[in-house]
């Protein structure tokens, strides 16, 4: 076995070591709950633009980017914009690593890959700086519902033109919407990629965490993936991402599409 190999399979045994570790997740756990007290995912950017993410998570995206190396990222929740960017930063640097595997000219405007952005409330300042930020030629954004039956059809005719399929789930975290988006886009997803539901956490918060939200304990979008799950034998949580993160706003919301 090669060095290489043997890194890998050292950092297999770690990761599950970790998630096996139950004094490191309670300490984890408290972190978490404290940390959102000070908004902590709120302090951070991609290129300019606010993400609102753990950058733990930020790290796993880009990985698993990298990994399926999608022709098409459907994003639901825009906020700043500063995930759409991350997702377009990502698929140009595919594009450029496969322009110069080929030894082909690159174009940085034109790409076969897209970011797809849907959210039901652009605001109009967030539209301006995303629109004039670099990689806006490979991002789309579409304003409405993500679980009305205009936008999703209207997703579904997009997604008809691109084989390979990541979706992220970012918007109203209720159960009932959160489980209609499951519902409209994780079929979507190819084999091999991603589903990832984002806020899960908001099931293992202490109730009063979201005072001004509709959500919270038992009503979430971790209780939706749960739903979700026990109909749709195609995804599995990947608990690999979980355990090696510890710190995510994603806990049971990682969902790899197995078939």
């Amino acid at each position: 076995m090669n060095e290489q190999k043997i890194f890998k399979q050292e950092c297999t045994e770690e990761i599950l070591s970790q998630g096996e570790d139950e004094l490191l997740l309670e300490s984890t756990k408290k972190w978490l709950t404290d940390s959102f007290r000070k908004k902590y995912p709120y302090h951070f950017s991609c290129l300019g633009r606010p993400i609102i993410q753990y950058p733990q998570d930020m790290v796993a995206i880009q990985e698993i980017i990298w990994d399926v190396k999608p022709d098409l990222i459907i994003e639901t929740g825009i906020a700043h914009g500063g995930s759409l960017i991350l997702s377009a930063s990502m698929l140009a640097q595919i594009d450029m690593m496969e322009a110069i595997e080929s030894g082909q000219t690159m174009n940085p405007n034109q790409s076969k890959r897209k970011v797809l952005g849907i959210d039901i409330d652009i605001r109009e300042h967030n539209k301006i700086e995303i629109e004039k930020h670099y990689l806006s030629s490979r991002i789309q954004m579409i304003q409405g519902s993500s679980i009305s039956s205009e936008i999703i059809e209207q997703v579904k005719i997009i997604a008809n033109n691109y084989e390979t399929i990541l979706v992220f789930l970012d918007s109203n975290h209720t159960h009932e919407h959160v489980l209609a988006e499951l519902e409209a886009y994780a079929g979507l997803t190819s084999i091999d990629s991603f589903c990832i539901v984002f806020d899960t956490i908001v099931e293992d918060l202490p109730l009063n965490s979201f005072p001004d939200r509709p959500w919270g304990p038992g009503n979430n979008p971790k209780t939706a993936v749960w739903e979700y799950l026990k109909s749709n034998s195609g995804f599995e949580i990947d608990k690999s991402i979980e355990n090696k993160l510890l710190i995510t706003v994603a806990p049971d919301g990682y969902l790899k599409r197995v078939r």
